[in-house]
């Protein structure tokens, strides 16, 4: 059963679960931020359902909500960041805090992220880096997950990629996996009991499935065929070579409560006066494709975000659809 709960209401009371489980309050208020932005954009794979394990995780000791991580930079535009099994956006933010200030002065930093837990919808942090006037180029790995082109088995991560670039009023946001959905749409699909579209995924045996539980065992297409998978291990190799993170189905902790967190997260931040200058031009630019006659079939030419920000307008004065389940789960562990 699903039911509408308010923002405000979501934000409380898991706020008091990660509180109860022993994070500071504003690391609590942060993760919190994360999941409860992918329930407000729509993106419910990423949202509320994985609080639960994240709460797990911090019993189990595989991740510390007290850390923001270790930072140790190599030169003037490279930080290595060891995580220390942090919170993911806690330990990701304190990256990006880090980018922005030294981007100020050098134009361009990266940040190579080893031993984070899950940061979740890295459209968070592209608006985050693009509303301050810098732009943001975002990777980050997962469990094998997808299976190659050609292939029947999880060999590479969904390995998603995020740009934020500055535009008013609201940035140009970009937030795509790899592969065709996320692992996290699947499982949403079998909490849900609800059949998943082929194409989508292979079950175990490797044959292609609509059974969302059948493809939690198997693996997810790459988007766009064979280019598609070669953009993600383009970004799988990538990833690992700067962060020396696990590769393929070595990684491990993003979708479990009992392992160390051991793939890999990247961000490049760039601060450069002409791209904010060029924040109203671009702003423009994208009006003008919004406002292109739709094809048969369209009802109007969207930008990337703005089915997620109509949502998220819709949701915040509505109230956020939850699955009855997952929603009970994050009670009780406020009251626990």
């Amino acid at each position: 059963m699903i039911q509408k709960v308010a923002a405000s209401e979501i934000r409380r009371i898991c706020a008091a679960a990660l509180l109860r489980a022993g994070a500071p309050e504003s690391h609590a208020r942060l993760q919190v931020d994360l999941l409860l932005e992918a329930e407000l954009r729509g993106r419910a794979s990423h949202g509320l359902l994985r609080l639960p394990r994240i709460v797990a995780r911090i019993r189990n000791g595989v991740a510390d909500p007290r850390t923001s991580g270790r930072h140790d930079w190599q030169g003037d535009g490279l930080l290595h960041v060891d995580g220390e099994c942090g919170l993911g956006p806690v330990v990701a933010c304190a990256a990006l805090d880090a980018l922005m200030d030294r981007a100020a002065t050098t134009g361009v930093a990266l940040a190579a992220i080893a031993n984070n837990n899950h940061i979740g919808m890295l459209a968070f942090y592209a608006e985050r880096v693009a509303t301050r006037g810098a732009t943001l180029i975002a990777l980050s790995t997962s469990e094998a997950l997808v299976h190659a082109w050609g292939g029947t088995k999880a060999m590479l991560g969904t390995n998603p990629i995020a740009i934020g670039v500055p535009a008013a009023p609201l940035p140009f946001v970009l937030d795509m996996a790899t592969s065709v959905v996320s692992m996290g749409q699947i499982h949403d699909h079998a909490l849900r009991d609800t059949p998943i579209p082929l194409g989508w995924a292979l079950d175990k045996a490797g044959k292609p499935t609509t059974d969302a539980k059948a493809a939690c065992g198997g693996a997810i297409a790459p988007f766009g065929e064979a280019k598609g998978y070669a953009l993600g291990l383009a970004f799988e190799v990538l990833v690992a070579g700067l962060t020396g993170a696990a590769l393929g189905r070595a990684v491990r902790g993003t979708l479990d409560a009992t392992e160390i967190c051991n793939k890999g997260d990247v961000f490049i931040v760039i601060r450069a006066a002409r791209m904010e200058a060029m924040a109203a031009s671009i702003a423009l630019y994208l009006d003008e494709i919004r406002d292109d006659a739709p094809a048969e079939g369209f009802r109007r030419v969207a930008i990337p975000g703005d089915r997620a920000n109509a949502v998220r307008a819709e949701r915040l004065r509505d109230g956020v659809p939850v699955a009855g389940n997952v929603w009970d789960d994050i009670v009780a562990l406020a009251r626990a």
